[in-house]
């Protein structure tokens, strides 16, 4: 997505390699991250990152939606991405400071919430993939709960619509 009034692009890095996570420790910077970045230098502004470590191939590529909403009170311009983790995330898009993120719905179960004040999702380990553990019921599935469908913003009625999957998976490293 371009802002024409920021000059900002704004972008998802995908997923790190091997799956096996048990092979690469850490969070895996700057994987699995929103990028606001300026069109006309090219230097990073922000980089959000949505699943540290990802475990379960989440590449949050797709739909970045511009909105201006009001945040506390004030119009704010905003970035609004639902990404393949069964997760959407809303960050000002001006300095890349997360507004909100939520799930989709209530079957997503990798992650309990995302602490808004770190950033951080707070994991449910029952679903987490490391070796010697077969993870069942995992939601959503590595198709992800929203992939690369196209969505729409209404600014009337400040609402994104979007399509969703229901998928969720079994894993055994």
């Amino acid at each position: 997505a371009y802002d024409p009034d920021l000059k900002m692009l704004y972008y998802g890095s995908g997923n790190p390699a091997p799956w096996n996570e048990t092979m690469r420790p850490g969070d895996n910077k700057w994987t699995m991250t929103i990028w606001g970045r300026d069109i006309n230098s090219g230097e990073a502004k922000f980089g959000y990152q949505k699943t540290p470590h990802d475990e379960w191939d989440y590449a949050g590529v797709n739909y970045m939606g511009l909105s201006e909403q009001k945040v506390n009170g004030k119009m704010t311009k905003l970035l609004t991405h639902p990404d393949r983790n069964g997760l959407v995330y809303t960050l000002n898009r001006e300095n890349g400071d997360l507004v909100n993120a939520f799930k989709i719905d209530n079957t997503v179960n990798w992650v309990k919430h995302v602490d808004l004040k770190t950033g951080l999702p707070v994991r449910d380990p029952e679903y987490s993939t490391h070796m010697d553990h077969e993870a069942k019921g995992i939601c959503p599935s590595a198709m992800g709960y929203h992939n690369q469908g196209i969505e729409s913003y209404d600014p009337n009625r400040q609402l994104f619509f979007m399509g969703v999957n229901h998928i969720c998976m079994d894993w055994e490293p």
